[in-house]
C-alpha cells in the first residue's frame, strides 16, 4: 500500500497519485495538496495566520495554554 502525503502547507493529508510535489535546486522536497495551498507557499503566506490550515489549529491551542 501507498503511503500518503502530507501537504507542506496546510498539513492535510491526500492520497498517492494526486497533489503536486516541488523539489527545490537545494533538494528539499515540498508536497501540496490543491492549487492553493501551492500559490499561497509561494506568495510568502504564513499559514499559522489561515484559519483553514492545521498550523493555525496548533498555534491557536498554543496561545490557549499560555493563558
Amino acid at each position: 500500500m501507498a503511503r500518503w502525503n502530507v501537504c507542506s502547507y496546510c498539513g492535510k493529508e491526500f492520497e498517492p497519485g494526486t497533489g503536486k510535489m516541488y523539489v527545490r535546486n537545494d533538494g528539499r522536497v515540498y508536497f501540496f495538496c490543491s492549487r492553493k495551498c501551492e500559490k499561497y507557499f509561494f506568495m510568502g503566506r504564513n499559514p499559522r495566520k489561515l484559519k483553514w490550515t492545521k498550523a493555525f489549529e496548533e498555534a491557536k491551542l498554543q496561545r490557549a495554554k499560555r493563558k
